[in-house]
């Protein structure tokens, strides 16, 4: 009897560990507008190999906006137990290699090294922190652990390859249908401060919607700029493995 219950324990981690299996495998696709007018389209792919994983996202611009050449981020790292943990990110800007932004992330020693051309900025490496082509994946890990007794305030730390940052977001909305293009998507809706208070006037605003029934994985952004510009980005294709 003692065998046969611990078999069905067994079972039962198994199915709840194949449950909740991450994707090895991402590919998804957007279109961008700005202020409601096609502005490019962004393709990305997370995969992971082993313990390793590789982020890439492709921007390319429509119309006279393809002359800016693609903007391509990459980020490469480990995948641990609390998720992604990069150790170098790149973002390139068309053949204009004095635009290029390179971040290296010296875990051993807690630093971050952020260079473009021949400056370095050397900051204080916090735990947990992202860069602009991993945070998006990181959800998957960091977010279906929650549930509606933990705290509704999301912390971001992330480089852009030029500074290191801190976003604070809070979760405004769970469950939401959100539909994007034909698809229909249960999402969690998250804002930063600046969108959740209608008085700050000249702050970047910011919202993401991630789908719940795909692993957290962003279906659509929005982003206001301190000059008012508004940006869009709407899942398009999805494909998950």
């Amino acid at each position: 009897m003692l065998r046969l219950k611990q078999l069905l324990v067994f079972v039962l981690l198994l199915n709840i560990s194949a449950a909740y299996a991450l994707p090895k495998s991402v590919q998804l696709e957007y279109d961008v507008a700005r202020d409601g007018k096609l502005f490019a389209r962004v393709k990305e792919s997370f995969t992971q190999n082993g313990k390793q994983y590789h982020v890439q996202s492709i921007t390319k611009g429509v119309g006279i906006y393809a002359l800016l050449g693609e903007r391509n981020l990459t980020s490469t790292g480990a995948v641990t137990n609390t998720g992604l943990k990069p150790s170098q990110f790149e973002l390139r800007q068309g053949k204009n290699d004095s635009k290029t932004l390179i971040a290296d992330f010296d875990w051993a020693n807690n630093t971050l090294t952020m260079q473009k051309k021949d400056e370095k900025l050397t900051e204080k490496l916090q735990a947990g922190t992202q860069d602009l082509a991993s945070y998006a994946y990181q959800f998957m890990f960091s977010l279906p652990q929650k549930n509606e007794n933990q705290s509704d305030d999301i912390e971001v730390v992330l480089t852009t390859g030029k500074k290191l940052n801190t976003y604070q977001y809070k979760v405004v909305a769970r469950g939401i249908k959100t539909e994007v293009g034909n698809t229909s998507y249960k999402t969690l809706q998250l804002s930063n401060q600046a969108e959740i208070d209608k008085t700050k006037t000249g702050q970047e605003k910011k919202q993401l919607w991630l789908a719940q029934d795909q692993f957290y994985l962003p279906v659509r952004y929005e982003q206001t700029d301190d000059n008012g510009n508004t940006y869009v980005q709407t899942l398009t294709k999805i494909h998950v493995e």
